[in-house]
C-alpha cells in the first residue's frame, strides 16, 4: 500500500510540473528574460566580496593613508557601479514577475473553473462545492508558491553555491573540498527528509480541504441545523474534523522543527572546520586578511542560502501537496463527453423517443430497465410513480447528465449521445424540481436563458411566468440580488424565475 501511495504521489508531482510548464511556456520569452536578468543580478552580487578582499588587503598594507585613499575610493566606486548595474537587473526581474505570475495564476484559475464545469452531474453530487472552490484557488496559489521557491530561491541558491565553490577551490582547494563534502551531506539530508515529510504534508492539505468542505456543508444547510436543533451535534462533528487537522499539522510542523535542529548542528560544525583550516593556512602565509574577509562573506552567504534550502524544499513540497488535489481532478477524465466531430442537434418538431433504455447509478441498483416512451410534438405528459422510481432520472437522461447503459434516447430522430451537449441543452428548456439561482440580480438570472435579450423582453417573459408582480414589490425590483442559490426567494418564486 505504501509503495502504491508513493507511486501516485510521484506521478501527481510529475503531472503538477507538467501542468505548470504548460502555462509557463505560453510566456517563454518573458520567462527566459527573467532568468537571464536573475543570473546577472546574482552573479554581480558575488563579485562584490572580491573587491572587499582587495579593500581590506590594502588597509593592512604598509602604505600611508595618503597613498591608500585614492585606491580605496576607486574600489568603493567600482563596488557602487556593480551595485548600480545589479539594481537594474533586479528591477527587470521584479517588474517582469509582476506581470508573469498574476497572468499565469489567472490562466490557471480559468482552466480549473472550465475543466470542473465540464465534469458530470455525478461528479458534483460526490464532491463538496466548498472543497472544489478551495482546490481551484489553492492550485493557483500553489503555482505562485512553487514558482517563487524555484525562481527566487532555488535558482539563485544553485548559482551562488556553484560560483562560491569555484572561488573557494581557487582560494584554497582543501577548503573547497571540505565545503563540497559538507554541502553534499547537508543537501542530501534536506532532500530525503523533505521527501519523507511529503506524505504528511499531503495529509495536512487533505485535512485542510475537509475542514472547508465540512464548514461549507454546515453553513449551506444552516436552516436544517436550526430546524433540527442540531447545532451541538454539528459543532462536535466540526470539532472532530479540526482536531484531525490539528494532529496532522502538528506532525508536519514537528518534522520541520527536527529538520531545522539538524541543519543548525551541520552549520556549527562547518564554521569550526572552515576556520580551523583557514587559520592553519594563514599561519603558513597562504591566506591573507582579505582572504579571511572573502571566505567569511561567502560562508555567511552560503549559510543563509543553505539554511533556506531545507525550508525551500519543505515549502516546495507543501505547495506541491496543495496543488496535487486539484491536479488529480484535472487528470480525471470527464464522464460525459461529446463523441468526435459530434454535430449540433437540430430540433424542428420536438418528438422524443426512449427505446429499450436501461440505466443504473451503480452496479447494485438498477433504476430503469427496458424502458420505452414516445412523446409526440406538442404533447404534454406527466410521469407518475413512487419516490426513487426514476421520474427525475428520465429527465436527467434526456438532458444527458448521465449516459445510459443500453438503448437510445432520440429527439427528432437524433440520438442525444451523438450530438454536442451544449446544443442539446440549448434546445431543451428544463426547470428542475429544486431550481437554484445565481447570486446575481433578478434581471441577470432571467436573462441567463438568452443573454442577448433586452430589458423589455425580460419583463415580458416575467409577466408570462407570473413573477413580474412579486418582483415589483422589491425595493430594487429587477436589480434585486437573490442571494446564494436564490435563498432570498421562496421555492415557488425561484421556480417562476427559473
Amino acid at each position: 500500500m505504501a509503495q502504491v501511495l508513493s507511486f501516485i504521489m510521484k506521478l501527481n508531482t510529475k503531472r503538477t510540473f507538467q501542468f505548470i510548464w504548460k502555462h509557463i511556456k505560453v510566456y517563454k520569452g518573458l520567462a527566459f528574460l527573467m532568468i537571464f536578468a536573475l543570473i546577472m543580478a546574482v552573479g554581480l552580487s558575488l563579485v562584490v566580496p572580491y573587491f572587499y578582499k582587495l579593500f581590506f588587503d590594502l588597509l593592512v598594507s604598509d602604505q600611508t593613508p595618503e597613498q591608500l585613499a585614492p585606491q580605496l575610493i576607486r574600489i568603493i566606486t567600482i563596488i557602487a557601479g556593480i551595485y548600480g548595474v545589479q539594481w537594474v537587473f533586479w528591477r527587470i526581474t521584479n517588474f517582469s514577475n509582476d506581470f508573469f505570475q498574476p497572468r499565469v495564476m489567472a490562466n490557471i484559475m480559468n482552466e480549473g473553473a472550465e475543466y470542473l464545469q465540464n465534469h458530470s452531474y455525478r461528479f458534483f453530487a460526490n464532491h463538496f462545492m466548498g472543497s472544489l472552490v478551495r482546490k481551484v484557488g489553492r492550485l493557483a496559489r500553489a503555482f505562485e508558491g512553487i514558482s517563487d521557491k524555484i525562481y527566487w530561491d532555488l535558482i539563485p541558491l544553485v548559482l551562488r553555491v556553484v560560483i562560491i565553490f569555484g572561488i573557494l577551490f581557487y582560494i584554497q582547494p582543501v577548503i573547497g573540498v571540505a565545503m563540497l563534502v559538507w554541502t553534499i551531506f547537508f543537501v542530501g539530508f534536506n532532500y530525503f527528509f523533505s521527501h519523507y515529510k511529503l506524505k504528511f504534508d499531503v495529509a495536512k492539505a487533505k485535512a485542510d480541504t475537509k475542514i472547508s468542505g465540512t464548514l461549507a456543508d454546515m453553513l449551506t444547510n444552516n436552516i436544517n441545523v436550526k430546524l433540527f436543533a442540531s447545532l451541538d451535534w454539528e459543532a462536535k462533528n466540526f470539532n472532530a474534523v479540526t482536531q484531525d487537522a490539528f494532529e496532522k499539522n502538528k506532525k508536519s510542523w514537528n518534522l520541520g522543527s527536527i529538520a531545522e535542529a539538524v541543519q543548525t548542528f551541520f552549520m556549527i560544525m562547518l564554521e569550526f572546520i572552515i576556520f580551523y583550516f583557514a587559520i592553519k593556512y594563514w599561519k603558513q602565509d597562504l591566506l591573507t586578511v582579505g582572504d579571511f574577509v572573502w571566505i567569511q562573506a561567502y560562508l555567511i552567504d552560503l549559510f543563509i542560502q543553505l539554511w533556506n534550502f531545507g525550508r525551500i524544499i519543505r515549502e516546495l513540497y507543501e505547495r506541491l501537496a496543495d496543488a496535487e488535489e486539484m491536479i488529480e481532478i484535472l487528470n480525471e477524465a470527464h464522464e460525459i463527453k461529446d463523441v468526435e466531430n459530434a454535430p449540433v442537434i437540430s430540433v424542428t418538431r420536438g418528438k422524443i423517443e426512449l427505446k429499450a433504455v436501461e440505466f443504473s447509478y451503480d452496479q447494485e441498483r438498477s433504476i430503469i430497465h427496458d424502458f420505452n416512451l414516445s412523446i409526440k410534438p406538442s404533447e404534454k405528459i406527466a410521469l407518475i410513480g413512487p419516490s426513487g422510481g426514476g421520474k427525475s432520472t428520465i429527465t436527467k437522461l434526456l438532458m444527458r447528465f448521465f449516459d445510459i447503459q443500453k438503448g437510445e434516447i432520440l429527439i427528432d430522430g437524433q440520438n442525444v449521445a451523438q450530438v454536442t451537449q451544449d446544443s442539446l441543452r440549448a434546445s431543451v428548456s428544463f426547470v428542475p424540481q429544486d431550481p437554484t439561482l445565481f447570486h446575481r440580480s433578478l434581471m441577470d438570472n432571467i436573462r441567463y436563458g438568452r443573454r442577448d435579450a433586452s430589458d423589455e423582453e425580460v419583463i415580458m417573459a416575467s409577466k408570462m411566468a407570473n413573477c413580474h408582480e412579486f418582483i415589483q414589490n422589491f425595493p430594487q425590483q429587477y436589480e434585486t440580488f437573490v442571494g446564494e442559490r436564490g435563498i432570498k426567494l421562496s421555492g415557488g418564486e425561484r421556480q417562476r424565475v427559473a
